[in-house]
This record gives C-alpha cells, structure tokens and sequence, in this order.
C-alpha cells in the first residue's frame, strides 16, 4: 500500500479526528494536514496531535492527495464546490475530495455539472458518538461498521477505489447506493433515532421538575435511550432541513407506532401490547 501520501482534513471534529487517527495509527498516509474556521478546533487538533499542521483551505487542498470533507451539511457542498473549483482551476486530475456527511442527495445535485465531479467521491461512515470537537477523537470509532458509498458511478473508477481503499484500512464495510436512496435509510435508522431521543430528553426535563430524581433514578435503558439528545444541534439541524420530507414522513411512520401502544395500553388490551412486543422483537434477528 502506498503510504507517501497527505491526507487533508477539512473540519477537525470528531469524524475527521477519529480518521486521522486511525489513518495514521495504520500507516495509511505519512502526512496528515487540516484546516478548521474554528480557531479553538484547529488550536486543539494541533496540540493533541491529530494532524502535523494546521493550514488555510487554499494550502490544504494544494498540497493535499485525498481531501476529506467533514463539516456540518450545511456547509459541505460550498466547501466541495471550492475544492473542485481549485481542481479545475489548477489543472489538478491526480486529486480527491470525499465527504463523510450524513446527508447526500442535496450535495449531489449541487455538484452534478460540476467538470471535476468526478474527483468527488460521496461517502458516509455510520459511526459516532454524541460527543463533538477534536477532544471526541477516538480510536478504532469505525472498526466493523458501515460506510456508505454513494452514486459511485458518478465518481472516477480509480478515485472510488483508493478511498474503497481508505475504509478498508478503517475495518468498515462497504455498501453501495443513491444518494436518494441513502436520504431514505439514513432517515430510518438515524435521524429518527436523534429526533426521539431529543423528544425524550425534553419530555423528562418538562414533566420531572427535580434533575437529582432524574440523576438518581435514571436506569441504564433511560440513559442509553436519551444518550443521543446529547449531540450537538451545530451538526443536528442542518441534517434535519436537508433531509426533511424523508424525515418527516418517518416520523409520521413511528407516531402511528407510538399510536397503537397508546391506544392498547388505554384500553387494557394486553393481548395487542403483547403482539406490539413480539413483533418489534424481530429486531433481535437483525440487530444483535
């Protein structure tokens, strides 16, 4: 594997962190640089070491192979745009640029004509935790988990391997989708996940007036299940805009759930509660 190479980070939380680290720890790249509009998070990144140096955007990309993009949605698509223009503009063809957002059919459209789309790989590791900044840089964050690669076709062939290259080296698997159609699971099986546990978080603070009866008696399912309301609305919101019609629509989905237990446990009907349980429990053959 070739390792004489830089890898430049643009947003130097805890996604572009924990790539860093785990990049560097397996010998992936022997330079790793980054640029953050936040003083505070480019000052930090340094001193803890998650890339050699910190830099302007423009350096970054000059002097960067593979640029990963890993800032808030909202601001992903301008950044992509820049870094291709640069391409464009400075006759770059040996380069990438790959994000890791959460959401993808937006940027898609935006960078659909762009001339150097293809030196744009769209990608997503289903990995995180609710905490953010470079200090939430983590070791092995995305060991066995998922990366999605999105409208690979779209991408240069050899610019899609190197970064299917990339998550090989971060233990992920890799699956393969549309953008439309990664919007659509994304919103089943993590941007409701945020909106319930934000729910939750502020239906305890509303109805338990007492935070030490919320300290104290809280179990390890409350605080599992509330661990999410944790995450930063910086990153939260603008995944929820970008990703609305397919969010609100699952969320309709889940009110109907929480419907039918309302309306089971209203009227005593043990036998619906029952089934409402036993059929959520084929999860347990999917989710282990």
């Amino acid at each position: 594997m070739e390792t004489n190479r830089t890898i430049g980070i643009v947003g130097l939380g805890l996604i572009g962190g924990s790539l860093a680290v785990d990049l560097r720890a397996r010998g992936y790249a022997s330079r790793f640089i980054g640029t953050d509009k936040n003083p505070l998070n480019a000052e930090a990144a340094g001193r803890l070491g998650l890339v050699d140096r910190v830099v302007p955007l423009e350096e970054c990309i000059e002097e960067s192979d593979i640029i990963v993009v890993s800032v808030p949605v909202s601001a992903a698509a301008g950044i992509i745009h820049t870094v291709l223009d640069t391409f464009k503009d400075k006759g770059y063809t040996d380069k990438i640029v790959m994000d890791v957002c959460s959401t993808k059919s937006q940027i898609a459209e935006r960078l659909k004509y762009h001339p150097c789309r293809k030196r744009y790989v769209a990608t997503h590791p289903m990995a995180g935790t609710e905490h953010s900044g470079p200090w939430a840089a983590l070791p092995g964050l995305f060991d066995a988990r998922a990366c999605i690669i999105a409208d690979q076709d779209e991408s240069d062939p050899a610019a899609v391997r190197t970064v299917e290259e990339l998550y090989k080296v971060l233990n992920m698997r890799i699956v393969y989708m549309t953008s439309d159609s990664h919007d659509v699971h994304t919103a089943f099986v993590s941007h409701l996940s945020h909106v319930t546990s934000f729910s939750l978080a502020l239906t305890v603070l509303d109805k338990e007036r007492d935070e030490k009866h919320i300290f104290d008696l809280a179990s390890g399912g409350f605080s599992s299940t509330v661990r999410l309301a944790k995450s930063n609305a910086d990153m939260w919101v603008p995944i929820f805009m970008q990703n609305r019609d397919n969010l609100l629509r699952v969320i309709d989905a889940y009110m109907e759930k929480m419907q039918d237990f309302r309306e089971a446990i209203d009227q005593y009907d043990e036998d619906k509660v029952r089934a409402l349980i036993d059929e959520a429990n084929r999860i347990k053959k999917i989710i282990r």
